[in-house]
């Protein structure tokens, strides 16, 4: 026969008043009325079928049921009452370990300034940091938070996301390149060399017989690639400006070529209440990237 599973407040009322052997000193130890630790005694009885406690005026004694089940249970209530006290999430001041991951350009030029005053700040929340390009899937590998960067925004009903900042993008070349190929009037003409993320396809639509030089996921090879003359390349802005502020590559206008505006985005998994530690550095980041934009 199918067990009505017990209710954890019907066994922690009992464990207190085998403890206080007392249901008025239970029922104050609890914070609740005499009345309502008789009737919670009343129903476990009821759904074990059996008497636990031997009531007089003026004692309560454990049964040999009632023994037999606190010396099985108290113990464990204990110890579920303290790792539930423990948590790190309960703690006023957000806790416990964070597992994060990022592109490699934002996670290398960007995410060490966050990180450090972020920190500062949280002095006990703990970081596992994975900055990869791969596509995390945060649910099944147990990740807290995923900053991501893309054309369009997130389309997964596992996640929850929260819109970072717009990334702007351009065109760049070396000015040795341009010396020797150049300028192009548009993107994708012949006779130049054309490096792009792998994504720039499906925004840009070129020409069936169109054929990149160079297709790469990396935003920091494609930016070397540019500094090193291996072609005409696009970038995100808050990536090429120090490279463009020491003349190492310059900006292509390419009139009327549409460029990716993508955005930045900070996912977490949408599993009820927000932990403290992802709500506080979800917040933390929106304030930054307000006063620091990227662009």
């Amino acid at each position: 026969m199918k067990r009505t599973p017990l209710d954890y407040q019907l066994l922690a009322i009992f464990v207190a008043v085998a403890d206080e052997t007392s249901f008025s000193k239970a029922a104050a130890k609890l914070g609740m009325g005499k009345g309502t630790v008789s009737r919670a005694i009343a129903q476990l009885e009821e759904l074990l079928g059996a008497e636990l406690l031997h009531r007089n005026t003026h004692k309560v004694a454990l049964s040999t049921a009632g023994l037999a089940l606190y010396e099985r249970t108290a113990h464990h209530l204990a110890a579920l009452d303290h790792a539930v006290c423990k948590l790190p999430e309960l703690a006023e001041q957000p806790s416990g370990l964070l597992r994060l991951t990022a592109p490699l350009d934002f996670g290398r030029l960007v995410l060490p300034d966050i990180l450090a005053q972020f920190s500062r700040r949280y002095p006990d929340i703990h970081f596992d940091l994975h900055i990869t390009n791969r596509r995390v899937d945060l649910v099944a590998e147990g990740f807290d938070v995923a900053i991501r960067a893309g054309a369009v925004a997130l389309k997964d009903s596992t996640l929850t996301g929260r819109k970072l900042s717009r990334v702007g993008a351009s065109h760049y070349a070396a000015p040795s390149y341009l010396v020797r190929r150049g300028k192009p009037k548009a993107w994708g003409e012949a006779g130049h060399d054309w490096i792009m993320p792998p994504h720039a396809k499906d925004v840009w639509k070129p020409a069936k017989d169109f054929v990149s030089r160079f297709v790469c996921d990396d935003f920091f090879l494609i930016r070397d690639l540019i500094r090193d003359g291996a072609g005409i390349g696009v970038l995100p802005r808050y990536l090429a400006t120090p490279y463009v502020r020491e003349g190492l590559i310059e900006d292509v206008p390419l009139g009327e070529t549409p460029l990716f505006e993508g955005a930045l985005h900070l996912l977490y998994p949408s599993s009820g209440q927000v932990p403290r530690k992802v709500a506080a550095f979800r917040d933390f980041v929106v304030d930054w990237l307000k006063r620091s934009p990227l662009e």
